[in-house]
């Protein structure tokens, strides 16, 4: 499982900062269940958050190294077998 990079963690630890805040001031509760809740809330929101921010895509050297395709006027066409007219055999006259 890859490292989480500084984007996911800065991302993920401001959205749980600011949900939080949000969620309290908005709620006003003032009970330890109610701030469980909601703290809970904000560390679930913080992860789904961090998951969600784009992974950086890894370097492919070999992708760099392989030639370009020939253009459109330098390729062969394909090949087809034709079948010869003495292979097609025809019914037998009377």
């Amino acid at each position: 499982m890859p490292r989480p990079t500084t984007a996911q963690i800065a991302y993920g630890s401001v959205t749980v900062v600011f949900s939080t805040l949000a969620m309290l001031l908005l709620s006003q509760t003032s009970s330890g269940v109610g701030i469980a809740v909601i703290a809970l809330a904000a560390l679930g929101l913080g992860l789904l958050v961090a998951l969600t921010v784009p992974l950086p895509k890894p370097a492919n050297p070999a992708a760099r190294t392989l030639p370009s395709p020939a253009p459109a006027e330098e390729r062969v066409p394909a090949q087809r077998a034709v079948l010869a007219d003495s292979v097609v055999s025809e019914p037998a006259g009377p």
